[in-house]
């Protein structure tokens, strides 16, 4: 089950110089991109914000952040894809208070920096199921669907609220300002809140079979994303699942992984270019597609992509839409 693990320890070389100029074309796994501002690292972080936003907000209510406030969305197109799911009453609840917090967010953000664009976002269950495909190493059949049932909300929003919350541990590190400081460590602790009730939601059904790849277990599935979430970011172990080897668990202990956490018990950091990796799915921070298929908004986000990349992958989504 863990064969992936031991072969990112051995095979992932670690780059800990500083983040060269966007169209340099080498790997790095440093947060310290030179000439960004502590705004510049908040607005990256609205591209997450975004995308948790309208996919809870979606998924609980039927409706989109344009629904609840319009002008958040800074002029940004609206998503594709996301819809109402199937959800039993408890999850819809605890979805629909998620998606609400994302809203505050996202204020708490454009209120105190003035905020980015939304980003093109997409949702549709053939993006998820693509990655979900990836992950397991073969197509889903039935094809996987993320507003079918709780379960499979879940599992999808398992793919992303984590990502922000080890972007806000990597991006702390380097702010300067205690207003901003202040700020991340707010948003910072609501994820980590979202991140740690959707893990123990999705271990209580840790032994349920997911009948799109063949009954592989929740626990399995999970363990497959992290390892593909791994292999994209190409920075190390940042991500585990729900249940882990020894090694890997709480002081060697235990194979339970509530909280996916580092050999100290302290939450995996990822830069700007891991995110990127992840999200676009396609492991290049120079190459939008998956969820941010326009590539994401921002200073940081943009300096990473050529206009005619940026341009090129955008058609085939907005076009009609």
């Amino acid at each position: 089950m863990f064969e992936l693990y031991l072969t990112l320890v051995l095979l992932i070389v670690l780059s800990s110089t500083d983040a060269a100029p966007a169209k340099s074309g080498y790997l790095s796994c440093s947060g310290n991109i030179s000439s960004v501002t502590d705004i510049d690292r908040v607005h990256f972080a609205m591209n997450l914000e975004y995308t948790e936003a309208e996919f809870f907000l979606k998924g609980a209510t039927g409706k989109g952040l344009d629904a609840f406030n319009a002008t958040l969305a800074k002029g940004g197109p609206a998503p594709i894809g996301a819809k109402k799911a199937n959800l039993d009453p408890i999850t819809r609840r605890i979805i629909e208070e998620f998606g609400y917090q994302e809203i505050g967010h996202l204020r708490a953000i454009a209120d105190m920096t003035g905020g980015i664009p939304r980003p093109l976002l997409n949702l549709t269950r053939e993006n998820f199921a693509m990655f979900m495909d990836r992950a397991v190493g073969r197509r889903s059949n039935p094809r996987f669907d993320p507003y079918a049932n709780s379960r499979n909300f879940l599992l999808a929003s398992y793919y992303i609220p984590y990502v922000g919350l080890t972007g806000y541990v990597g991006t702390i590190p380097y702010l300067v300002y205690f207003n901003i400081k202040q700020l991340v460590a707010g948003l910072l602790g609501v994820e980590s809140g979202q991140d740690g009730v959707i893990r123990t939601l999705l271990y209580e059904r840790q032994n349920e079979t997911v009948e799109e790849y063949g009954g592989i277990t929740v626990a399995k599935l999970t363990n497959e994303i992290s390892n593909l979430r791994n292999e994209l970011g190409m920075c190390g172990i940042k991500d585990e699942g729900l249940c882990v080897p020894p090694w890997l668990g709480a002081e060697n202990r235990t194979t339970s992984n509530i909280l996916a956490a580092n050999p100290y018990s302290l939450s995996y950091d990822r830069t700007a270019q891991e995110i990127l990796r992840v999200m676009y799915g396609t492991g290049d921070e120079h190459q939008p597609d998956g969820f941010w298929p326009c590539g994401g908004n921002g200073r940081i986000a943009r300096m990473f992509l050529e206009d005619d990349v940026y341009h090129g992958n955008c058609g085939a989504y907005t076009d009609g839409n």
